[in-house]
């Protein structure tokens, strides 16, 4: 069976799930939605698919996910991919989770924040706030900084082999420059650079990033 994506077409964190589609050759078809005219809010999608109203939202044969990390760790389940440690070894999946919970916590949240301050509000006629920008900013900079150093021992975030707690970084960040910022790709922080420069080049994320 071919996987449904209900998303927009747009979205980062639809981006996030068909990328990994991408990356694990997953068939799958994309049942696009509109933020413009609220499909996602749509009382039978609620019903059916998204308590939460939000997408992206897999359908796998009547297997109803939804929020994109929980999609991401399922596809990569489903695919035996070596992106998602087993947890038959318990530190190294330890140190993926701790991965997995900065990006969340310290990198995600706060490029959201970003994008709907720096982008996002033009489109809807609101007024960006410029003190919440500085301190997004202040606290996304100190954030790569301390990935620089880890980024300095290490290949990836959790250690020396690839996992989805990197690939879930491509999404908001792609959207950093044009808020005006470019951490990622200045070079001032060199194993980030290097570390960036890698997981951009990825076929699957080249495939999705101007349109999921």
């Amino acid at each position: 069976m071919v996987l449904k994506i209900h998303g927009a077409p747009t979205s980062p964190n639809t981006k996030r799930v068909t990328m990994l589609c991408k990356e694990f050759a997953l068939d799958y078809e994309l049942v696009e939605l509109s933020f413009w005219t609220e499909d996602q809010k749509k009382p039978e999608f609620v019903e059916k698919y998204s308590p939460l109203a939000q997408v992206p939202v897999l359908d796998d044969d009547g297997f109803v996910l939804y929020e994109s990390r929980a999609i991401a760790f399922y596809l990569a389940a489903k695919a035996r991919s070596p992106l998602l440690p087993s947890e038959d070894d318990v530190k190294r999946r330890a140190r993926y989770e701790q991965a997995v919970q900065t990006e969340v916590c310290h990198v995600d949240h706060l490029a959201y924040s970003l994008a709907w301050e720096k982008i996002w509000k033009a489109y809807t006629g609101l007024t960006t706030d410029e003190e919440r920008v500085k301190e997004y900013a202040r606290t996304l900079e100190e954030t790569f900084d301390a990935y620089d150093k880890i980024l300095s021992k290490q290949k990836y975030l959790a250690g020396d082999e690839l996992t989805l707690a990197d690939l879930f970084h491509l999404p908001h960040g792609n959207l950093f420059p044009q808020c005006g910022y470019t951490w990622l790709e200045d070079g001032k922080r060199p194993n980030l650079y290097r570390w960036w420069k890698e997981l951009n080049a990825r076929p699957s994320w080249q495939a999705v990033k101007d349109h999921a």
